[in-house]
């Protein structure tokens, strides 16, 4: 993957305020299409379901309606807050990273499947959709899988490069770089609030696939 092509990517993910492509996958539940639609949701803009297929349309939606869920829930935003002054204008993208940090670090906890094992499934189903998926987003879909960023969230060490890579690729200089300080000054408190929003994003994910 070019660098250029990169740059775009995780620009587009710094505007967005969303990086947390674990999270997204695991909230989408067993349904392949909604796993792949939630992990591909950062590349799709505009109206639904645009040029996707249907079932991948339902993947993006939902991917939208936990961001949307995300914003405006009271843990969600005193994560935000837990962030000190110098990096609050980046406080969505590091909270993000932090909860799929979280997630991935007590995956045990959550879920049967062992973390690897769960990972590569989640490559597996998107490589499956590639042809599905816009051009534009396949190489960064790819160099997820090659670079396992998925398994690398449950390390501190591998969001610390992540964050690295984020901050060298933005148009702006930033703070981002060594951003992982911040969750290891309250650590307690974020994985508190973390818990306190995945509960309710299950929640909220249930019943929304009850009405739809």
């Amino acid at each position: 993957m070019s660098d250029c092509v990169l740059l775009r990517w995780r620009q587009r993910c710094i505007d967005g305020h969303d990086m947390n492509f674990l999270a997204h996958a695991f909230l989408a539940g067993g349904d392949p299409a909604l796993i792949v639609g939630g992990v591909v949701g950062d590349w799709i803009k505009g109206p639904l379901p645009g040029a996707l297929p249907e079932d991948l349309a339902r993947g993006v939606a939902l991917h939208r309606a936990i961001d949307s869920f995300a914003e405006t829930h009271p843990a969600f935003r005193a994560s935000r807050m837990r962030i000190s002054a110098p990096r609050r204008r980046y406080s969505g993208v590091l909270v993000d990273v932090f909860y799929d940090h979280l997630l991935a670090a007590q995956w045990g906890n959550h879920d049967d499947i062992p973390l690897p094992d769960y990972c590569s499934k989640v490559y597996f189903l998107i490589n499956g959709r590639l042809n599905d998926i816009p051009e534009s987003a396949r190489a960064a879909l790819r160099l997820m899988a090659q670079e396992d960023w998925l398994g690398s969230y449950a390390r501190i060490d591998g969001i610390a490069d992540i964050l690295v890579r984020m901050s060298r690729r933005a148009r702006q200089p930033n703070p981002l770089a060594g951003g992982e300080a911040e969750l290891l000054a309250d650590l307690d408190g974020f994985a508190n609030d973390f818990m306190a929003w995945l509960q309710d994003a299950q929640r909220f994910v249930h019943q929304r696939r009850l009405h739809h």
